[in-house]
């Protein structure tokens, strides 16, 4: 299996680049996020899951081991296909994932396409225990910034820009309006 990949970028579309890594082009699946977070790289270097299928052989990228080892949390639940685990990971980081399913709140999880309740009820019910070593004080502090999120992606911002700007609101602020305009107000200083 194919578990890291560093290489150059040939090209790269909505959903995907084509890393050449010696002459072989190796087209891997990326988040929003690491889409964004990559763009005018030349250079890139992507950990790996490799998904084989009857007809397929898949790559998906991440740019952390955090993010790798949520998604194939993520993929073990049945109904939750990689597609549906990329974009779970394009609007939440993996923290904020592991403080959802630890509060049984699956709010986040349905807003991706393709996850109605009931998925989204079974992921919180099987992975409760696997992501239960997050520790107390982290739980309590996290913020859920999907919606957050999708209010400035609807703004005309990318989900890279949105993400990294909600990063520099304080966790005091709850509210999403507030987080919002904190995160506008740090937008609009670059």
């Amino acid at each position: 299996m194919i578990a890291k990949i560093k290489g150059k970028i040939e090209y790269s579309k909505d959903r995907f680049v084509v890393v050449d890594v010696n002459g072989v082009g190796y087209k891997v699946h990326l988040t929003s996020y690491a889409l964004g977070k990559i763009a005018g790289m030349e250079q890139v270097d992507f950990f790996v899951h490799t998904s084989v299928r009857e007809d397929a052989l898949d790559l998906f990228g991440f740019l952390t081991l955090e993010e790798l080892d949520m998604f194939e949390l993520l993929i073990s639940i049945s109904g939750i296909g990689p597609k549906a685990g990329l974009g779970i990971l394009s609007i939440a980081t993996p923290k904020t994932i592991k403080t959802a399913i630890l509060n049984e709140d699956s709010s986040i999880l349905t807003k991706v396409s393709g996850v109605g309740k009931k998925t989204a009820e079974r992921v919180i019910l099987e992975l409760r225990n696997k992501v239960a070593d997050l520790a107390v004080g982290e739980k309590e502090e996290a913020v859920s910034d999907s919606d957050a999120i999708e209010a400035l992606i609807s703004m005309g911002y990318s989900v890279t820009e949105a993400r990294d700007a909600l990063k520099l609101v304080p966790k005091d602020i709850a509210d999403i309006g507030q987080r919002v305009s904190a995160a506008l107000r740090s937008l609009g200083k670059k």
